[in-house]
């Protein structure tokens, strides 16, 4: 399974198989399909920091093309922006999170 797959869909980066998360952003600890163990797997600040930089600069971006084109009431900004950024945050946090720990384990050559 491509890399790209495997990050996109969390999925276990030997088989493409199994389940990578169980919950919203919390590893499984062995692979059910081929039983990798993926408890020490860790991707460390990197999704977190991922989300900081681009999240945060996209929904700047956004707030401000929204407040001086279309110059809505506050409460607008206040239902809008976390309506978008949490989705999109937990989306960008899993996405990286699978991305950065199918990379650790390929570089390591764990078979």
């Amino acid at each position: 399974m491509s890399f790209w797959r495997v990050a996109g869909l969390g999925r276990c980066p030997r088989c493409g198989q199994g389940r990578l998360f169980a919950g919203l952003l919390s590893v499984v600890p062995r692979c059910a399909a081929c039983g990798l163990d993926l408890s020490a797997q860790d991707s460390g600040d990197g999704p977190a920091v991922l989300g900081i930089f681009v999240l945060g600069a996209l929904t700047m971006i956004g707030a401000f093309l929204v407040e001086f084109r279309l110059e809505p009431p506050l409460w607008v900004h206040a239902l809008l922006w976390p309506a978008l950024l949490i989705p999109a945050s937990i989306l960008t946090m899993r996405f990286a999170k699978a991305a950065l720990i199918a990379l650790t384990w390929r570089q390591r050559g764990s078979a």
